[in-house]
């Protein structure tokens, strides 16, 4: 732990740091693992959730019957939109990925990286979608609210030299600054490290501060395991570890079903 304090960077239109072979497979990756963000369909959201009173749609049989009264007192004569049911609605999450860019990322790492934004991109195609790349400093490649397609997200992060040390405390300050703005219970931030903490204050406290911290923790070189694990129970998360970047999809699977 040092007093080291992280600042907020820009990052500058300009030459891909990674070698052509590594962007090439990282865009390949994100690529594949990306769907089309669909058009907003209010009935594709309906599932586990809070329950509402909603116009009837195929499969609901929970009729809201104060509320179709209701309606058939206006209407003596009803079509289908005059029936009302009671379905169970899912809000619009919103998550932060803050992706470690340090030194130790390199490699097979930035395939992992790459493979994670667009699996949680293809997850959270009907909610919202945040990015922080973190090294010593952090930077917001995309803010809640600005959807910005996930190829652009990946060749902004691999603008991002992979260097200095890491500071895990000051992207998870951002994330709860960032998170602040929207109800608790549609929040939660997912951290893709090796958890190598060697810069700034302890994370430990900053990761009970947020509503939810999710873990992907990178194994494929240097690691500290206890550190993740801390971050996860501190943060009322999961930890899932990541050998390569074909674990990121099943591990992001089993995140996002609880």
């Amino acid at each position: 732990m040092t007093g080291d304090q992280g600042t907020l960077a820009t990052i500058a239109d300009g030459e891909l740091t990674a070698d052509p072979e590594t962007v090439r497979r990282a865009r390949q990756i994100a690529t594949r693992l990306a769907m089309p963000r669909p058009r907003r369909d209010p009935s594709a959201r309906r599932g586990a959730g809070e329950l509402a009173s909603l116009r009837y749609r195929d499969g609901s049989d929970d009729i809201d019957l104060d509320r179709t009264v209701a309606q058939l007192v206006e209407h003596p004569l009803p079509d289908e939109d005059d029936i009302f049911v009671r379905e169970r609605v899912r809000t619009r999450r919103s998550v932060l990925l803050l992706v470690d860019v340090s030194g130790s990322m390199r490699g097979e790492r930035i395939r992992t990286a790459a493979a994670t934004v667009g699996a949680l991109a293809a997850e959270l195609s009907r909610d919202d979608l945040a990015v922080v790349a973190f090294w010593s400093d952090a930077a917001i490649l995309g803010r809640l609210g600005q959807y910005v397609p996930p190829p652009v997200l990946l060749d902004t992060m691999l603008r991002i030299p992979a260097k200095g040390l890491t500071n895990i405390a000051f992207p998870l300050q951002v994330a709860a600054r960032e998170l602040a703005r929207v109800p608790a219970r549609d929040a939660r931030a997912v951290l893709l490290s090796d958890c190598v903490h060697n810069a700034g204050p302890d994370p430990r406290p900053f990761a009970a501060r947020l509503p939810r911290l999710d873990v992907l923790f990178d194994t494929a070189g240097e690691q500290d395991a206890d550190l993740a694990r801390d971050l996860a129970r501190l943060g009322r998360g999961r930890l899932r570890r990541i050998g390569a970047y074909t674990d990121v999809a099943p591990a992001l699977s089993a995140i996002f079903t609880n």
